[in-house]
Order: structure tokens, then C-alpha cells, then sequence
């Protein structure tokens, strides 16, 4: 490792934060300015899990210590690489630019966790690198030695290419073994208080090697890591971030806002840069008959569980598209002789597995990819797996819900609705 790449991961490293997962959590100055920032401290009033701390009360944990997390993380990993090889090709620059990517990687993430997402707006990875482009963060990146359009560059992956070392680090902050993910299931593990979540973060860093097209590669003894990270993520998706409760709420939030941005009540502007206060209260402000599922989300009053089946693509395939799938809420409602507002169709979104690591040590010198290699994750398993998970289910307002429940009649509609949910 040359002295200019030692000297900036390792000097100047002064200004402490306190964090209830890693410990002391180190920034240059100019670093930790950026948390101080007037677009990095709406992350601190931003829940991570959005309404999960409905059903597991700790869950009250910001986005923005997450991302100083992943920051540490990345901080980590890149000491480890550069150690192994990886310091022959990086720079001063790229090294800030790329630390200054993992602490804002979610500057444009929408409030209230997923609930925007599948929404007609742009995507919160395009948002993050306009923000990191303007001031004051553009211009405090500069400042921290690094350079702010390679940094936005490593976010948002739908901006050209450039140098060499930009792909490497792109591939580092997303991927199978990402200082994301390594933060995210950690952190929410420890906050909602189950053990799912919990990686060996020292033993997966002490595997990895640099690659500069690959990003990193991992040794055989690294698999089981892979394998427990791949089976948290199985289990947290499950557990919490796709519990019944939770996927209600979401798809409460979502039915009010699509409706407010189809007749013309929201701009998709009007979302962007807001914390979860300032959602809940742009929606108090505007008129819209389904803006009041919002106050029942906020209240706590979700939408029960009336009927519930596995996502099949094809069968299914349409609702995917959430426009279409409010015309089928409408169809189904009027089956059921109820109001269209007090129904909602939630079809969990594709969700992926990331196998794509290459290991050494396995299938001869050359090594392969980690799907070939002597795990059980092969792709017949990751099917399963996420066939599992994605379930349909039909949310009914509580006030209904019993009406629907007890009258055989309705529960038949229900639970033939699958034959007919599938549009042509």
C-alpha cells in the first residue's frame, strides 16, 4: 500500500460517533461535516423500517445511522483490500469519493421506508446523486479531498462509467457482501430484537480479496459467511421487513399517494426531499378521499389479512404494474359489494438473491461463481426461497373485515379471486 493511500485511510481520523452496533465510529473533520449537513440530517428523522415498530417496538432506529454504518463499513472493507493488493491501483481521491458514497448513498431515499416505492417517480439513486452535485454536499466532498461527480457516480450506477477505479467501487457498495447489507441486517436485527440478521462481520472481511474488475472475490472458506448472509436476508424479509403488518401499512401509504398522484393532487416533486413528519402532513394539507388511510397508518389501524395466495408470474403478472392493480382492487370490491377504498391488493416486488460472488479455492485453480461452487444456494433453492416469500394478500379495512370474514358467500369470491386476478 503506497503512503498517500495508507495515509487516507488511516490519518486524520478524529471526530468520534457513538454507535450502538460498531462502537466508536471514526470521520476526518471534513467527513463528519457531512453528517451535519442540512440534506443528511433529514435521514435522522427518516425511521429505517418505516411502520415495523408497530410490531417490534425497537424498531424506532434512522436511516442516518445506517449510513454512517455503512460508511464504517466501507472504510473497513477498503483497509482490508487495500492491504491485499488493492492499494497498486487506488487513489487519494477515490478513496474519499468512494467513502463520501457509502456515508450518502441514501440522500434521496424517499420517507417511510418502501412505501413509495413502485410509484410513478424517479428513481431515489438519481435523486442521491443531484444532491450530491449541488451545494453544500458537492461542495463539501471537494473539501473532504474527494470528488464529488465520481461519488455520484458510484451511487447511481445509470451515470456513465469512467475511470477504472469507479467500477470497482460501484461494485463494492452493491453486491452480495456490500458494507450495506452487512450494516442493514446487523442493525435491524439488533433493533427489532431478533437474532436473524446477525453477521460475522470480522471473518467476512478477513476472506475477501480485491479484484478491480470483480470488485472482490472470497476464498472457499468464506461460503458459509455467504450462505448466513443470503439466509438472514431470507429470514428478516420474512420476520419483518415483509410481515403481514408492515406489508399492510405499506400498501396503505401506497394506495393513498398512487390516488393523489392520479387525479392530480401530487406532483411527484412534492415527494421528493420530504422526511416521514413531513409526508404524513403534506397529506394532511392536500383534500383527497384516500388520503385518510394515511392517518390510519399513523394510527396504528392497518388493513387485516382477508385472503391470502401465492404470487404466480404467470397468473399474476399484471397486477406487477400498480396502476392495473388498483383497476383490479376496484373489480374485486365491487365482487364484494364494498367501497374500492377499504380493499387493497399488495403483491410483494420481485426480490433477488445476489449469488454472483466469485470464489477461489473451488471447481480447480480458476475458481467459480458462487451459485457453481459447493454451496446449497444453488438456483433451484434461491427459487424457492423467494416463491416463499412472495405471497398475495388482499388487506380488508378492520371495519370490514369481520363483515367478509363470516359471510361464506364473500370468502368464496375471495378465494377464487385468483382464477380471475390475472388480466388478459
Amino acid at each position: 500500500m503506497g503512503k498517500d493511500v495508507y495515509a487516507t485511510l488511516r490519518t486524520g481520523y478524529t471526530d468520534p460517533i457513538r454507535d450502538v452496533l460498531w462502537g466508536h465510529i471514526y470521520l476526518t473533520p471534513e467527513l463528519a461535516a457531512l453528517t451535519k449537513s442540512d440534506p443528511f440530517m433529514r435521514l435522522s428523522r427518516i425511521f429505517q423500517l418505516g411502520p415495523a415498530f408497530v410490531v417490534y417496538p425497537g424498531a424506532t432506529h434512522i436511516r442516518a445511522a445506517h449510513s454512517i454504518g455503512v460508511y464504517h463499513l466501507a472504510r473497513r472493507l477498503l483497509l482490508n483490500l487495500a492491504e491485499r493488493g488493492a492499494g497498486s491501483w487506488l487513489t487519494p481521491t477515490g478513496i474519499v469519493s468512494f467513502l463520501c458514497a457509502a456515508l450518502l448513498h441514501d440522500l434521496g431515499h424517499f420517507p417511510y421506508t418502501h412505501s413509495l416505492k413502485e410509484l410513478p417517480l424517479r428513481r431515489h439513486e438519481a435523486l442521491t446523486a443531484e444532491i450530491i452535485l449541488r451545494d453544500p454536499i458537492k461542495s463539501l466532498i471537494a473539501k473532504a479531498g474527494g470528488d464529488p461527480f465520481l461519488t455520484a457516480a458510484i451511487v447511481d450506477t445509470e451515470l456513465p462509467p469512467g475511470l477504472p477505479e469507479q467500477v470497482f467501487y460501484r461494485k463494492l457498495l452493491s453486491g452480495a457482501l456490500d458494507p450495506d447489507k452487512l450494516d442493514y441486517l446487523n442493525r435491524d436485527a439488533r433493533y427489532c430484537g431478533v437474532p436473524y440478521g446477525a453477521q460475522d462481520v470480522d471473518f467476512i472481511l478477513s476472506r475477501l480479496y480485491p479484484d478491480p474488475e470483480k470488485g472482490v472475490v472470497i476464498d472457499s472458506r468464506g461460503i458459509p459467511s455467504v450462505e448466513s448472509i443470503l439466509f438472514s436476508k431470507y429470514l428478516m424479509y420474512r420476520a419483518v421487513y415483509w410481515h403481514p403488518q408492515v406489508r399492510s401499512a405499506t400498501a396503505m401509504m401506497k394506495k393513498a399517494l398512487l390516488g393523489g398522484l392520479e387525479d392530480g393532487i401530487l406532483a411527484p416533486e412534492d415527494l421528493y426531499g420530504l422526511d416521514d413528519a413531513g409526508l404524513f402532513a403534506l397529506l394532511q394539507s392536500r383534500p383527497h378521499p384516500l388520503f385518510h388511510l394515511a392517518e390510519k397508518v399513523r394510527a396504528g389501524r392497518f388493513y387485516g389479512v382477508a385472503a391470502a395466495f401465492p404470487f404466480d408470474a404467470g397468473l399474476h403478472g399484471a397486477l406487477l404494474d400498480i396502476g392495473r392493480r388498483s383497476r383490479h382492487e376496484e373489480a374485486l370490491a365491487g365482487e364484494l359489494s364494498l367501497n374500492p377504498e377499504v380493499l387493497i391488493i399488495d403483491v410483494p416486488e420481485p426480490i433477488s438473491f445476489e449469488t454472483g460472488l466469485y470464489v477461489t479455492g473451488e471447481s480447480g485453480e480458476s475458481g467459480c461463481y458462487f451459485a457453481e461452487s459447493s454451496t446449497v444456494f444453488k438456483p433451484g433453492v434461491v427459487e424457492s426461497l423467494v416463491k416463499s416469500l412472495r405471497i398475495i394478500r388482499i388487506f380488508v379495512d378492520p371495519d370490514y373485515e369481520s363483515k367478509v370474514k363470516s359471510n361464506p358467500e364473500l370468502m368464496g369470491i375471495l378465494h377464487n379471486c385468483k382464477k380471475w386476478l390475472n388480466l388478459t
